[in-house]
């Protein structure tokens, strides 16, 4: 599976900007989908996760804010991000695993195998 993360960019604070992740290569309906975030010096952070029964997850610190879906049409997967804080700025990466229904481990990094390159979100004060 190769993703390709898009959609970053600089908003201010209370704004709204929507992240896309484009899946080819294997059958993208069967995996998981999720959102991670880091700032550096500071480990990958959980974001938001997608089962292939689109069951959603999401960190408490994003709850209400952000959106996650997935288009298995369009073998892709969309973060809908809005009332943007400053603490929102990081880089954002797309990534993907096989679901065997292990809810638990979906907000793991290291749970998942297929990584996007990443896409800086800033969010000014």
């Amino acid at each position: 599976v190769q993703l390709q993360a898009s959609g970053g960019g600089l908003v201010q604070s209370g704004g709204s900007l929507r992240l896309s992740c484009a899946a080819s290569g294997r059958i993208f309906s069967g995996y998981v989908m999720a959102w991670f975030r880091q700032t550096p010096g500071k480990e990958r952070e959980f974001v938001a996760a997608i089962s292939r029964s689109h069951v959603t997850y999401y960190a408490e610190s994003v709850k209400g804010r952000f959106t996650i879906s997935r288009d298995n049409a369009k073998n892709t997967v969309t973060l809908q991000m809005n009332s943007l804080k400053p603490e929102d700025t990081a880089v954002y990466y797309c990534a993907a695993v096989w679901d065997r229904g292990y809810s638990g481990s979906y907000y793991r990094s290291s749970s998942f195998d297929y990584w996007g390159q990443g896409t800086q979100v800033t969010v000014s004060s």
